[in-house]
């Protein structure tokens, strides 16, 4: 059923039926203090150079932080981190007490036991409607292949199912 494009719910709901991967998304904030928060709105730009993108909402407490941080960690979950994913989409909470992490490029919080890791260099950001679109050129990135990716695809998590 065609809807008409001012229909924000059924437009999120047509955009939820694009299966995407659940990332926590990282960096240090002016004061020095670990910030994060989970996303699904990641996509790789270019290869040469390296970069990469993530979007944060307009509205977003942390939106300014982000801004201002040289570096951030971009850290690709696997199917068994939906409770970090959760923890990371609430607020407000101390996301970080008690997790560990390894401080990245620019000391942007790295997690263990993530499908993959790309520590970026905060290159530009650009206003896309309601959200910011963050560019990030990769300094260094990590994989762990045989660990399978959490989903998002309709609201709810999934995972990949065998072929």
């Amino acid at each position: 059923m065609t809807q008409p494009q001012t229909d924000t719910r059924a437009l999120r709901n047509a955009l939820g039926r694009f299966a995407t991967g659940i990332a926590i998304v990282t960096a240090i904030d002016p004061d020095g203090h670990p910030i994060g928060l989970t996303v699904n709105s990641f996509s790789a730009v270019s290869l040469q150079p390296a970069l990469v993108l993530w979007c944060l909402d307009n509205g977003s407490h942390n939106l300014e932080a982000f801004r201002k941080a040289s570096h951030h960690a971009i850290n690709i979950l696997s199917v068994d981190q939906q409770d970090l994913s959760n923890r990371f989409a609430t607020w407000p909470a101390d996301r970080f007490v008690g997790l560990p992490w390894q401080p990245g490029a620019g000391g942007a919080p790295v997690f263990p036991d993530c499908c993959a890791t790309f520590e970026v260099a905060n290159e530009t950001a650009h206003a896309g409607g309601d959200h910011l679109i963050f560019v990030g050129r990769v300094e260094k990135f990590s994989e762990a292949p045989a660990l399978a990716p959490l989903l998002f695809h309709a609201g709810q998590y999934r995972k990949l199912a065998e072929v």
